[in-house]
């Protein structure tokens, strides 16, 4: 049986992809991508530079001109990865509630999506690679060896999502958003990501609910030895 090189995991926003797929990739001491964290980024920069999300043709020239790179932590912080755009580290900027407000739509425009999957491809190419988003296994690598598809429902997605951002921010912090504020931007980022959410014909799918991280882990290993 010849071991998966290239692992697709894909979810819904609060499915858990990011904690597997992380936590996979150090297990197997594969690279971790977080397909999510470029388009955060690009949104960062528009954002810095007064680009409007809604102009897929500026947006997509920016993504052309920006070097956006993802690699392994060099900070303990808790970061799972370290991402930087033309040398400047914006692991944490890019978690700010205004990228997270406007990610969804920059990351809509056909004119963005081809600059950044062709960028993704090339990360993925040598092999020995977890990579997470929304279209890994549909789009991205419609070759990957194995592919996974996360979902969760709504309501436990938002307190997954509630829960990481009260353990970042703390109880008190004035950015915190209230649960239902969670839930509601779950939501409308569920809507506009409809389109491009669907699993890939031959991806496995779990439903994360009622399981835990090293549960979801265990399955998806259990699959990759079938393979």
């Amino acid at each position: 049986m010849e071991q998966a090189e290239r692992i697709a995991i894909d979810g819904p926003a609060g499915a858990g992809k990011s904690t597997v797929g992380e936590r996979l990739a150090r297990c197997l001491g594969y690279l971790y991508i977080d397909t999510g964290a470029m388009y955060r980024a690009l949104t960062w920069l528009a954002l810095q530079r007064g680009i409007d999300p809604r102009d897929g043709a500026a947006l997509g020239s920016l993504a052309q001109e920006a070097s956006i790179i993802i690699s392994h932590p060099h900070i303990n912080d808790g970061r799972q990865y370290t991402v930087t755009i033309d040398g400047e580290d914006v692991t944490w900027a890019i978690r700010s509630p205004e990228v997270t407000r406007a990610v969804s739509l920059v990351s809509s425009h056909p004119e963005v999506r081809h600059v950044l999957i062709e960028a993704q491809r090339a990360l993925a190419r040598p092999g020995r690679v977890v990579m997470v988003g929304r279209d890994i296994g549909a789009v991205v690598l419609p070759d990957a060896e194995l592919k996974i598809y996360l979902t969760a429902s709504l309501e436990e997605r938002g307190r997954r999502r509630y829960a990481e951002l009260l353990e970042r921010l703390g109880e008190n912090h004035p950015a915190l958003p209230s649960f239902e504020e969670v839930v509601a931007d779950i939501r409308r980022r569920d809507e506009i990501d409809r389109d491009n959410m669907q699993p890939a014909p031959d991806a496995i799918v779990i439903n994360t609910d009622h399981l835990s991280v090293a549960q979801v882990l265990e399955r998806i290993c259990h699959f990759r030895g079938k393979r």
